[in-house]
């Protein structure tokens, strides 16, 4: 027999409950900690990974036990720094940067037989690394022994970080203040008044400033930085003959390329992507919309308050013609495109660990501000309460970012767009006709159930339809999965599109559970489906949670399930209407496969019915009603594709019960406090606040707020954003924190005039870009003279008075758009999509194939390349692209071997040489010789000439000495010698750095 009874053992129950996802460092200094560099980790970042990882694990994990708010088993407490690292009864629990040494560590590996923690519950082996991560780093731990407000439910206790009062004092939090700019002694450097409060911090250290960058490296840097592409040889041409900057500048703001490269820095605020990450990763259809939303609102030059009111609250806004209104839903994207866990089981958690992705995203993208981390006390270090934080969570918690909240996997809302005049009218003629089809289709299914015979004996070695087999039908790809399940159909006996297995790895480490809804109260036979083979598990055990407790069984897997060859039965059991029941199928303590395929719950009372009768032969109205079902069918079909198709967006709705929110007590849905009426961040209010209408969420408001010229952080925080991407740093080089963890402005007064002059100025990005790009400043050489950098780095060695200006690498879209421009591959299409998805079933196993088998092969600029969250371009990767799972102002900037070896002997690195050389041969002319060529190739590639000692080596090089080859050899040699010399300047310094 292929079953065996074992008493309930409720540790078999091997969910994994959600950890609260999104939160960052409450240091406000983001980093994301590998566990091979976890050792080198800086402090600060140690921090991060305590509030990001650990203290959430913490609290689900342990704090039931280990914290005196519930009990204090063993003597340890775990919910203090202090009492983590003294102890309980059996020593010491954590040995900082002694992982091997640590008790904590031991137990919850579960290595030893009598130290199991937690008991009931063995963490996953994510989590394990996480404690082990910590401890090596040096168990930062940033906690006190005081419960902090949000702790005790939101009443008054001792203030954690910096009051509201103190925090009104600190910099970021006050207005910005116009100063007159400084009095200075040289008359003659500045420009603009910008240069003139650069030039006084350097009269004050006694420094000069750089003399002016050369033409051709200021014609570089420029496109660098306006198109992110390379001049061509005409364009260097033409500024030479003319070399005005503001005629260059207003010339590549006019081009599309503007809006592309200035795009990609908003959508790495805005953690774009085209995929949800995770293990059943989504692919995001309709993504490209909200990219090509953000290109055209800046080529448009769309002030900036109204480009980010448009993404909190577009949905809310009124609108003069179907464009607008497509524009408007599109922006709202913003809040729906992070990666979200849609396969949570636990809804609450769902809708909370969104709501804080959204405030952080929010949070550190317009205003610089941490607020992740009040989400379970009060912001250690700034002056944002636990209060505050829920009275912005109520906006969002007002917001519906899902389909619903009952999904076994959820989905985000695809809303219809309005189409433009005529169109439209066809559409909703369409549209009309469709819903008239699809009544008709669901009362011929109707009928047709009444007339179908009763179910007959399933054919053995032949898949089977859900809706064939009777009872209550929970499918492999409808059940929630954890660890790593592979998917198959080789064997075609099964139930709907296929099977999972676990590969035979991963023991102890996979659970698949099949959760029913349950229509009616009763006895229920459950019937496990699976593919049988002599290399099954023949002790598989089975958790059936049902309304009389907990029973588990084996399932021999080996053997041929007695029912059809597809099913065996284990047991009958008593279930509630709509009650918690459950089916979970692990591979703990098996050896061999463990495969899972569908779940079957059968009324005791129809067992009578199921699998008895043969097929009676059909009378005339069965096949009637069935061809008229296939028809139906094939009309609609037909119909959907036929002619316009309306397009959809990733959108945000309001609710249509708005609610404040109350605190969550350590975060958790389920220990609520007080009730917080919806609002703002009290220390960043100047004057009164938008009011929120009880029957609004309040997102339109609070797009008032952040963008309104009384807020003292939004205008700050673009207006250096802006300056980081044209100097190398910003004026605060924290760019994405303008906390009291952060650093504070080099030129405040400079910060604010700027920041004033902005608004003023309508919140416009082209100006604020032209206005700095005109100044000495951003002119200036960033290699001056030997005794100016002498002088220079021994006063001031970093820069932050800016006597230089910065030598910066180029990001990887622009090293990958450079060598395709090179190669005069590269695909300048403006816009449209770049992934073919159809609309995603979020149940569906197959979903993630999109992403996992997708090969990258387009030339388009990388601001198209698809964005996906677990699989990325091998250059992004190499190259610190943006990552896409949180907002990122700034990216990394890493220099390490791979980096090298890529250029070396990477396919794509090889192919864009081979090409750019086979430019060269087709352009040469009679007359060009090779030094004609080198000097060519050098202004295509790296925008210069070559350097005479460059020119004599590169000539030699490409020279051909082979005489007694024959032409097609002489060929072969004298193109394969030009694509080295092409792919030795892709890898040197100067290609992938602009000066």
């Amino acid at each position: 027999m292929p079953l065996a009874i074992a008493p309930p053992i409720s540790s078999r129950r091997a969910h994994l409950s959600s950890t609260l996802r999104g939160w960052l460092a409450c240091t406000g200094v983001v980093a994301a900690v590998a566990a091979t560099g976890a050792e080198a980790a800086p402090a600060e970042d140690g921090m991060a990974f305590f509030e990001n990882k650990v203290r959430p694990l913490l609290i689900e994990k342990c704090y039931n036990c280990h914290a005196p708010e519930h009990k204090v088993k063993g003597g340890l407490r775990l919910d203090t720094k202090e009492g983590t690292l003294t102890g309980g009864d059996s020593g010491p629990s954590v040995v900082p940067k002694e992982p091997d040494k640590s008790l904590l560590l031991r137990a919850v590996t579960y290595e030893d037989r009598d130290l199991k923690m937690p008991p009931k519950q063995k963490l996953s082996a994510e989590e394990v690394d996480i404690i082990r991560q910590w401890i090596a780093m040096g168990a930062p731990d940033p906690r006190e022994d005081k419960v902090t407000a949000a702790a005790e439910g939101g009443k008054k206790g001792p203030q954690v970080g910096m009051s509201i009062e103190t925090g009104r004092e600190f910099w970021s939090f006050k207005l910005p203040v116009k100063t007159e700019p400084p009095k200075v002694k040289d008359t003659t450097w500045a420009k603009t008044d910008a240069d003139r409060f650069i030039l006084a911090k350097l009269e004050e250290k006694k420094l000069k400033p750089a003399s002016d960058a050369s033409t051709d490296v200021l014609l570089r840097r420029v496109y660098h930085d306006l198109v992110g592409l390379p001049p061509s040889p005409e364009d260097t041409a033409e500024f030479l003959r003319n070399p005005d900057v503001s005629k260059l500048v207003d010339k590549l703001m006019a081009t599309p390329q503007f809006g592309e490269r200035w795009g990609q820095h908003w959508l790495d605020l805005s953690r774009f992507a085209e995929s949800s990450g995770g293990g059943r990763t989504l692919p995001f259809k309709d993504a490209w919309r909200f990219r090509d939303y953000v290109i055209e609102s800046i080529n448009k030059d769309v002030p900036l308050s109204r480009f980010i009111t448009e993404q909190l609250a577009g949905d809310l806004l009124p609108h003069a013609d179907a464009e607008e209104r497509r524009r408007h839903l599109t922006a709202t994207g913003f809040l729906v495109l992070g990666p979200t866990n849609y396969e949570e089981q636990d809804k609450g958690v769902l809708r909370m660990d969104i709501v804080d992705e959204q405030l952080d995203t929010l949070g550190r993208s317009f205003m610089g501000m941490t607020m992740s981390c009040a989400r379970c006390h009060d912001h250690k270090f700034d002056p944002i309460p636990a209060a505050d934080y829920y009275a912005m969570a109520g906006i969002l918690r007002s917001t519906r970012t899902l389909k619903n909240y009952t999904d076994n996997v959820a989905h985000w809302i695809d809303s219809p767009l309005p189409l433009d005049g005529d169109q439209e009218t066809r559409m909703l003629a369409k549209e009309t006709k469709l819903a008239s089809m699809d009544a008709e289709l669901a009362a011929a299914k109707k009928a047709l159930k009444k007339l179908s015979p009763k179910p007959v004996k399933l054919q053995r070695g032949q898949p089977v339809d859900i809706d064939d087999l009777p009872g209550i039908v929970v499918d492999d790809a409808q059940a929630k999965r954890v660890g790593t399940w592979k998917e198959s159909n080789k064997y075609p006996s099964f139930v709907g599109e296929g099977y999972v297995h676990d590969d035979n790895t991963g023991k102890g480490t996979c659970t698949i559970t099949f959760s029913p809804t349950i229509p009616k109260a009763g006895r229920y036979e459950v019937r496990l489906a699976y593919m049988a083979l002599v290399d099954r598990s023949k002790k598989a055990p089975v958790a059936i949670l049902h309304a009389d407790g907990e029973d588990t069984v084996y399932v021999d897997q080996s053997e041929t399930p007695p029912i059809d060859g597809r099913f065996v039965s284990l047991g009958q059991y008593r279930f509630e209407k709509d009650g918690a029941g459950y089916v979970l199928l692990s591979n703990e303590g098996t050896k061999g496969f463990v495969t899972a395929d569908a779940v079957v719950f059968i009324p005791v009372e129809e067992l009578d019915k199921v699998g008895s009768e043969e097929k009676a032969p059909k009378d005339s109205k069965l096949v009637a009603m069935e061809t008229k079902v296939k028809e139906l069918e094939k009309e609609i079909k037909v119909t959907r594709r036929d002619g316009l198709v309306r397009p959809e967006a990733m959108t945000v709705l309001d609710d249509k019960k708005p609610e404040d929110c109350a605190i969550h007590i350590r975060g958790s849905i389920r220990n609520l406090g007080q009730v917080v009426p919806r609002g703002f961040l009290t220390v960043a209010v100047h004057g009164d606040a938008p009011k929120i209408p009880a029957d609004q969420s309040g997102r339109l408001q609070l797009a008032e707020w952040v963008t309104s010229d009384r807020n003292p952080l939004t205008a700050r925080v673009l207006v250096n954003r802006v300056w980081m991407h044209l100097f190398g740093d910003g004026l605060v080089r924290s760019v994405d924190n303008f906390g009291t963890t952060g650093e504070k402005p080099s030129h405040p007064e400079l910060l604010d005039a700027l920041a004033i002059q902005f608004m003023q100025d309508g919140w416009s990005l082209k100006k604020l870009v032209k206005q700095l790009m005109l100044t000495r400043a951003y002119q200036m050489a960033s290699i001056p003279s030997a005794e100016q950098m002498k002088e220079g780095l021994a006063a001031d060695p970093e820069n932050r008075l800016l006597w230089k200006q910065s030598r910066r690498r180029v990001d990887a879209g622009v090293l990958r758009d450079a060598m395709l421009t090179v190669s005069g591959t590269i695909d300048m299409t403006v816009g449209g999509p770049n992934v073919l998805a159809d609309s995603v079933d979020s149940n569906s196993g197959g979903a993630q194939n999109l992403e996992y088998g997708y090969i990258y092969t387009d030339t388009r600029r990388s601001v198209y390349t698809p964005a996906f969250r677990n699989k990325r371009l091998d250059l992004f990767d190499a190259f610190d692209f943006a990552d896409i799972n949180q907002p990122i102002a700034k990216r990394n900037t890493s220099t390490v071997a791979p980096q090298a070896l890529y250029m070396m002997n990477h396919p794509f690195v090889i192919e864009q040489s081979r090409k750019a050389a086979e430019l060269i041969m087709q352009r040469a002319s009679a007359t060009d010789t090779d030094v004609d060529l080198v000097n060519r190739v050098y202004q295509q590639t790296l925008g210069r000439q070559p350097a005479a000692g460059e020119l004599k080596l590169a000539a030699q090089f490409v020279k051909i000495n082979a005489h007694a080859a024959s032409e097609e050899e002489l060929a072969k040699m004298k193109l394969e010698n030009w694509a080295l010399l092409v792919q030795t300047l892709f890898a040197s310094v100067d290609f992938r750095y602009v000066n």
